[in-house]
């Protein structure tokens, strides 16, 4: 018999003409009918779906016969009876399918009275497996509900609450019998009732869910705001029909607190990231303020000045009570403002009382933190009554200083202030300054160092360079000595008077920097000069020069050296190398071309021995020496720079001093490695 369905009703909520439910569709009930003698009285279609047998084939036909196995027949003949007699039986039982397999029914049974008295056994019937399972899925129901700590809500189509678990309870401080039948702003009016209501409406209409939605406000739970994210769920029978909607509730205030405190955090390991880039690039003292400053403006600060003592600039003792002599390295602001006016200008040296906050932060080498500036607060953060009111008009309203320290010393002070940016420093911005300040002073303290051994290096150097002007007989010389930008080495020249009218040429350069570098080339100086003074052929003095290096300064030290005897008298030179560059020869008739002499190993490595070459030396021929810094840099290549050096030369016969600042203007303004440049002329 083919299975019919009409349904009726227009959907009002009357009781009447609703449309029906879908569990008794899930379930799929059967009914059938016995009658006092056992047999099949009628029989539902949805009997012949659960048990396979059609109503022409199962009524009239012995019940027990037809689907019960013999074994169980007596049971059931036992069931039936108590059943007529006005008892009650539910439970499971085994019951023969069409196919002859056994399936398991649960039976709810009664009994029946017709008009004439006769008594009949209703039994109804569902496949036990699904009983089972609509069970578990109903219970599992109840207890994501009711127990879930996600707040929970279920609206009608109206948007009515019909159903709140005890989670919701609590986040919107409303038992749930007052909610019911109500609508969200009859409730909870202080949420953003119009986006709840509008994303409700749009589930409903749509079926497409909506997933943490985030809504800000407050319940009668608490007295502020806190953040909620919401998911929509249409709700729909087995049949597709729409129900109405669930709704899932998460307060996640602290999530999102968390999320800002992560945020934050990565900001501060950014600019700490950022600052280990930019601070420190170079050895310049007042440059690595000034990367300092940078790195604090804006990301931390509005304004920020960098002020260091004047001890530091000029390696002076500090004082240990009264006024501090600062210097300000560097100031920046993110933008134009009139507080700037109140600053202490970059470079000048100024003295700060004891009662301003940068001398308390430098001489108890701690931070100090000014959430909210005062007036009085204004007055000792700025040096005077009129800066004090320059920046409070400036809308200086919080501050911070952190001390410059390094190696236990405190070198002076990060000062910051806001004005645009409307939050006051926090104990987190201390911290972040901190990190900073103490990045920077190492960098700056590395600067004071550097600039202390520079000095000393460049003094001891210059003081073992001959002086100039240097002029010997029939040899004109000219010469120069230019430091490195970044560090000193030991590059060195020296001329040398010898027998008989002869002049000693030399151009080193010990491998190295600073003041250890500059101290072994005055003892190679020292050494040649005492070597040379014995007239010893150029090879024979490198020899000795060699075999002294061990024990000039340590065991690895080299150098490289071109030594020529220029001999006016005679018009020859003789040129011997150790691992130098060659030098150039500029004929009388303009012609210049380099020198092409065994080049020879360094100074130092021993064991090599050292050839010497003789070449003409004509009236007016040029002799050039130099070390690598003259021809070599990051941008040049030695092999470009030395072709420079051949054109610049050739056919020059300007005087000696011009031709040295040719040189020097076109290949190194400003050398990565230091420049010794020598000159000689043969005249009449």
């Amino acid at each position: 018999m083919p299975e019919r369905e009409t349904r009726t009703g227009n959907g009002r909520q009357d009781g009447i003409t609703a449309a029906p439910g879908g569990l008794l569709d899930v379930l799929r009930v059967a009914a059938l009918v016995l009658g006092s003698d056992g047999r099949i009285a009628l029989w539902s279609p949805e009997a012949e779906s659960l048990l396979g047998f059609s109503a022409e084939e199962a009524l009239g036909r012995d019940a027990g016969a037809l689907l019960v196995a013999p074994e169980n027949r007596p049971k059931a003949r036992e069931l039936f009876d108590r059943v007529r007699t006005g008892a009650r039986w539910a439970g499971v039982f085994p019951v023969r399918h069409k196919d002859g397999s056994m399936r398991r029914v649960e039976f709810r049974t009664m009994q029946l009275r017709d008009a004439r008295g006769d008594i009949h056994a209703l039994g109804l019937g569902a496949d036990a497996e699904t009983v089972r399972n609509m069970e578990r899925d109903l219970a599992l129901s109840h207890i994501l509900v009711s127990q879930s700590p996600v707040g929970i809500a279920v609206f009608d189509t109206d948007l009515r609450w019909v159903r709140v678990n005890r989670s919701l309870e609590r986040l919107n401080g409303v038992p749930e019998e007052a909610v019911l039948g109500r609508r969200v702003g009859e409730v909870l009016p202080a949420l953003d009732v119009e986006a709840i209501e509008s994303r409700m409406r749009r589930v409903l209409r749509s079926g497409e869910p909506l997933l943490d939605q985030q809504t800000v406000g407050r319940t009668a739970a608490d007295d502020e705001d806190h953040a909620y994210s919401e998911s929509y769920h249409r709700i729909e029978d087995a049949n597709g029909r729409v129900l109405g909607l669930a709704i899932s509730v998460l307060d996640v205030s602290e999530r999102q607190r968390a999320a800002a405190e992560v945020a934050k955090a990565r900001e501060r390991l950014a600019v700490i990231a950022d600052a280990g880039v930019r601070i420190g690039t170079t050895l310049d003292l007042r440059q690595t303020a000034r990367e300092l400053a940078d790195v604090a403006v804006p990301e931390l600060a509005d304004l920020a000045a960098v002020d260091v003592l004047d001890s530091v600039v000029h390696s002076a003792a500090v004082r240990t009570g009264g006024p501090l002599g600062f210097r300000a390295l560097a100031l920046k602001t993110g933008r134009p403002t009139d507080a700037i006016k109140a600053v202490d200008p970059v470079g000048e040296p100024t003295l700060y009382s004891s009662s301003r906050v940068i001398t308390q932060c430098v001489r108890e080498a701690r931070p100090i933190l000014l959430a909210h500036v005062d007036d009085t607060a204004l007055r000792r953060i700025a040096r005077d009554d009129s800066a004090a009111e320059t920046l409070r008009r400036a809308g200086v309203h919080s501050y911070l200083a952190a001390p410059l320290v390094a190696r236990g010393e405190v070198l002076g002070t990060l000062s910051l202030c806001r004005t645009v940016n409307s939050r006051p420093f926090d104990d987190q911005d201390l911290t972040l300054a901190t990190e900073l300040s103490a990045r920077a002073a190492i960098c700056i303290d590395n600067a004071r160092m550097y600039g202390r051994e520079r000095d000393t290096a460049l003094t001891l150097q210059r003081s073992l360079l001959p002086q100039e002007p240097l002029r010997y007989g029939g040899i004109e010389v000219a010469s120069r000595y230019l430091p490195a930008v970044s560090e000193v080495g030991g590059d060195w020249f020296d001329v040398i008077p010898l027998k008989d009218g002869k002049v000693g040429l030399v151009v080193g350069d010990v491998m190295g920097k600073g003041v250890h570098a500059a101290a072994i080339m005055g003892q190679f100086r020292t050494a040649t000069r005492a070597l040379a003074r014995l007239d010893l052929p150029p090879a024979e003095l490198l020899c000795h020069l060699d075999d002294l290096a061990a024990s000039l300064g340590d065991s690895e030290t080299l150098a490289t050296c071109v030594y020529v005897v220029c001999d006016p008298q005679r018009g020859r030179c003789e040129v011997s190398r150790a691992g130098h560059l060659p030098p150039v020869l500029v004929a009388p008739d303009g012609k210049a071309a380099f020198l092409d002499i065994a080049g020879g190993v360094p100074l130092g490595v021993g064991g090599v021995p050292f050839s010497v070459e003789e070449r003409e030396l004509a009236d007016g021929a040029l002799l050039a020496l130099f070390t690598d810094g003259l021809v070599e840099s990051h941008e040049t290549p030695v092999g470009a720079g030395m072709r420079t050096v051949l054109r610049l030369l050739d056919g020059n016969r300007l005087p000696l001093e011009e031709v040295c600042d040719i040189l020097l203007g076109a290949l190194n303004r400003e050398p990565d490695d230091d420049v010794a440049l020598l000159l000689a002329r043969r005249t009449r």
